[in-house]
């Protein structure tokens, strides 16, 4: 069970490891694009073209028709990885061993939809990955392994990619010691929640310190990208470093301008702009904005 592209690696490594997968459950299809057209989820794409059976339900809460399709299976496991839905505990039940889920954060910490963002938000040094045996709350099963990984200047989607390779390994590992692994249950008192960003969350608040912005910026990127605004314009920055050697708090202020580079004040400390996309132009680094843009030394963002 699963939707996005973070969860391809677990079923890929779940085939090269020799598991039957008789059936693969992901999202419905979703339009995309101008044309709003039907886009299959990466997780579809994947099984289809591994001639795996797709099924993709609206809901699985109080459906019959969904938990006889899963039962029909007789599975050892379901092996659910950003499926996007709460299984109810009728579908739950299904599974002879358990349903397991992979997760993207040391569990109990950050629970919910977007544990990669929230921990470079908050500025962790560590995150990981633990597979636990699913219950009907949100993200609050037995823990039954983890593993862990370094935060430090990764932005999401990166931390991301290597969270699902390495939670790939340990979903494999959990499916085949299941029977000699000692579930052993969250500390429900260290619990954090992890909701879905939402786009208005991006928008930067130069009053900050640099290294809270450049956290924020790493954490919003990709999605839902952290933005200002230059001349009424909305600028989406993806990349930044903290100016170490700058000490001012002047919030927004554009005080060093060069040809390959420029540096914004914060609340505390300086911003060196690397990686910026002006409305309605592409991504690109800040010499080439530069080159085509008149930046004026004194003047402001936000």
């Amino acid at each position: 069970m699963g939707t996005p592209q973070i969860a391809v690696p677990s079923l890929l490594a779940l085939l090269d490891a020799g598991f039957e997968i008789p059936l693969a459950v992901s999202q419905p299809d979703k339009p995309k694009g101008r044309g709003n057209r039907l886009t299959p989820t990466p997780v579809k794409e994947t099984s289809i073209a591994h001639g795996i059976s797709v099924y993709q339900p609206e809901k699985l809460r109080d459906n019959p028709e969904a938990a006889e399709m899963l039962s029909s299976f007789n599975p050892a496991f379901f092996a659910v990885v950003a499926y996007g839905k709460i299984l109810p505990a009728e579908i739950l039940d299904i599974p002879a061993y358990a349903p397991v889920n992979l997760h993207f954060s040391l569990l109990p910490l950050y629970r919910g939809a977007a544990p990669v963002n929230w921990a470079i938000l908050n500025g962790n040094e560590k995150t990981g990955v633990t597979t636990m045996k699913m219950d009907a709350g949100m993200d609050t099963g037995d823990i039954l392994l983890m593993n862990e990984t370094s935060v430090t200047g990764k932005n999401a989607a990166e931390l991301a990619d290597e969270l699902s390779r390495s939670g790939a390994e340990l979903l494999v590992k959990t499916l085949r010691e299941y029977e000699s692994i000692a579930p052993r249950k969250q500390n429900h008192l260290y619990a954090t929640n992890a909701p879905m960003m939402r786009k208005e969350d991006g928008l930067i608040n130069w009053n900050k310190s640099a290294g809270e912005i450049e956290r924020m910026i790493r954490a919003f990127t990709p999605w839902p990208s952290a933005y200002t605004y230059l001349d009424g314009k909305a600028l989406k920055i993806s990349a930044a470093d903290v100016d170490t050697e700058y000490s001012g708090n002047d919030p927004g202020l554009i005080y060093c301008t060069g040809k390959r580079s420029f540096r914004v004040g914060t609340g505390q400390g300086g911003l060196i702009l690397k990686e910026l996309q002006l409305e309605g132009k592409r991504s690109m680094t800040a010499a080439e904005f530069i080159a085509g843009y008149k930046l004026n030394i004194g003047s402001y963002v936000g």
